[in-house]
Formats: C-alpha cells, sequence, structure tokens
C-alpha cells in the first residue's frame, strides 16, 4: 500500500506587494531583487483579523470541493508552518474547526521551508499503514506577520499563502515511494527568529530588539541551501535508479532562482522540466511546493516521476520522489 496524492488545492491573498512598491520602502529596486531572488511580487494578508489558519482553511474548503469529498471525512490534517495562529491550540486544530472536518484529528509541524516535505512524509505514513484513508497536509504561512519591513535583506523574500493535498490509499505502482531527509541544528545561528519562545519569551526589551522577525546571515544560509537542496535532491535519484531524462517534473522550494536552478543542474533535469513560480509568489515558506503543484496540476499526467525538494532555516532539509496518481 502506498500514499498517494490525489488531490491539490491552494490559497493567496487578494493584495499584492510588489518589487516597486518595496523600493519606496526600503532601499532597493526591481531590478536588483529580480536579479538576486528571481521574485517580482508576493500575495499579502493584510486583514489584521486574518490569520494562517483561514488562508489554510480556504485550502482546505478548495481541496474538498474539487475531489467532492466532506470536511467530515477527513482523519487526519497536518498543518506544515512557523507562523501558527498562537502557540496553542494549533493550527490545524483551528483549520478543522474553521471548515467543519468534526471527525478529524492533528498537529502541526515546524520544520521551516521543509515543513511541507515533512509533514507529507508524516502523513503519508498513516495511509500507507492502512491506519487512515484520508489525511490533509497543508503548508501554510503568513510570514508577512514575522518580516521587518525595514529591513532590506528579508523583506524583499517573502510572501503569504498556503497550499494543501489529500493522500489516499494507492495499491497501484503509483504514490509516495522515497523520501531522504535532513536537519541541523547548527545552522539555526544563521536563520531563525530569535525571541516568542522559552528561550527568550516576549518582553519589552525582545520586541525593541526587533528579535520577533525573522533573521538571516543570507551568505551562510545560500551556501547551505545549493549544497543541500541539489545534492539531497540528487541522491534520491541515484537511490531509485533515476537519471535527469527520467524524471518528468522537479518541484522545487521557491526560496530563489539561483537555487533551483544550482538543483536543476545537479539534477541533470532540463530547465523546462522545473516548476518556477516564484515570481509571483515570493518564499511562502511551507506553502511553495503545494502552490506549485495546483499551479502545475492540469499538465502532470498519471505515473509522472516527480521530485520535490526542499531547505529550510534550522536548517532543514530533504527531498521526495513519488510517481503522479492522476
Amino acid at each position: 500500500m502506498k500514499a498517494a496524492i490525489t488531490c491539490v488545492a491552494g490559497y493567496v491573498p487578494e493584495d499584492l506587494l510588489t518589487n516597486d512598491d518595496l523600493s519606496k520602502m526600503v532601499d532597493t529596486s526591481d531590478e536588483w531583487i529580480k536579479t538576486r531572488t528571481g521574485i517580482s511580487e508576493r500575495h499579502i494578508l493584510k486583514d489584521p483579523t486574518k490569520a494562517t489558519s483561514d488562508m489554510g482553511a480556504e485550502a482546505v474548503k478548495a481541496l474538498c470541493e474539487k475531489r467532492g469529498i466532506d470536511p467530515s471525512e477527513i482523519d487526519v490534517l497536518i498543518t506544515a508552518t512557523v507562523t501558527p495562529d498562537m502557540l496553542f491550540p494549533s493550527t490545524s486544530n483551528l483549520i478543522a474547526h474553521k471548515i467543519g472536518a468534526t471527525k478529524s484529528w492533528g498537529f502541526d509541524l515546524s520544520a521551516a521551508c521543509s515543513g511541507f516535505l515533512f509533514a507529507l512524509t508524516t502523513a503519508s505514513q498513516f495511509v500507507a499503514n492502512g491506519t487512515y484513508k484520508k489525511v490533509v497536509v497543508v503548508g501554510a504561512d503568513k510570514m508577512s506577520s514575522i518580516v521587518d519591513y525595514t529591513d532590506r535583506t528579508t523583506c524583499v523574500l517573502f510572501g503569504d499563502g498556503a497550499g494543501a493535498v489529500l493522500l489516499e490509499p494507492s495499491e497501484a505502482e503509483n504514490g509516495i515511494i522515497d523520501h531522504i531527509h535532513h536537519c541541523d541544528g547548527g545552522g539555526a545561528e544563521f536563520l531563525c527568529m530569535k525571541a516568542g519562545g522559552s528561550l527568550n519569551p516576549a518582553s519589552h526589551e525582545t520586541v525593541d530588539a526587533k528579535q520577533h522577525f525573522v533573521f538571516q546571515d543570507g551568505k551562510p544560509v545560500f551556501k547551505a541551501a545549493v549544497t543541500g537542496m541539489a545534492d539531497v535532491s540528487y541522491e534520491i535519484m541515484q537511490r531509485n535508479g533515476l537519471k535527469g531524462k527520467d524524471v518528468a517534473w522537479l518541484v522545487p522550494h521557491q526560496a530563489n532562482l539561483r537555487i533551483i536552478d544550482a538543483t536543476q543542474r545537479r539534477m541533470g533535469v532540463d530547465p523546462e522540466k522545473v516548476m518556477i513560480n516564484i515570481q509571483n509568489y515570493g518564499n511562502t515558506t511551507a506553502a511553495t511546493i503545494p502552490l506549485c503543484l495546483r499551479d502545475w496540476e492540469s499538465q502532470l499526467k498519471k505515473g509522472d516521476n516527480i521530485i520535490l525538494a526542499a531547505f529550510g532555516g534550522g536548517f532543514t532539509w530533504g527531498s521526495m520522489y513519488l510517481k503522479w496518481a492522476y
């Protein structure tokens, strides 16, 4: 028995923040941002009464409608996020309540930009072992809530959004076949949010020091991301006897166009087989991979060999090999 993705959906807020908008806020330009990241615009959830769970709920509602199921049929709901509505209850709990998934249980998983990949692997175990028949994985982040819009090194990178997939049992060869995941806590000093946890609880001092925003030391993060994401993607191909020509699609985390290009070259995959939508959304953290699957869904064919790849803060990184099921 394998766990197979049987439906995908996503949601992004209506409001746009363009590179030109950012050039009026910090010392940057459209050309500077595009050259270094590939990003042109990002979607921002401006409504102060809305949070990550609201975007996740919209994605899951769209998922259920597309698949023709009632939310009450969902057995488990797992949300990958680093911007939960609150520390507790979990964002998964809130999404389930908002959509009427009254018979489900679930939890949040925090692995930064690798979160969706780690959550997908976790969720697949519940289906593959026969315990549950309908498991939903959500990747959602309201990154605008933890971005310092006076810091030009980070504010140009991130956007808000949510994506969701439904996992169901598959007795055919299609479904999730293999994964390789890694983490290295030594990377925490280079990419983290310094305050808000038990080490540095919220205080006047932490707020004044802007420690509740994303902190990134760009050079070591870029170096580790290029190496980690490219190597693990190549490794999973080697382990499963795949060559570049065998891969129908590479679905990379949308952090930086140069990191994506390095991964594609390492794998020997044609550039035309790489899903890239970073120009439209920026880095939505846990939402990037499911949003890619949503945007390319009409081009996917049953049996396609697909490689998912991600790298995130902390550090976390990994890849997954699956055969598309529909």
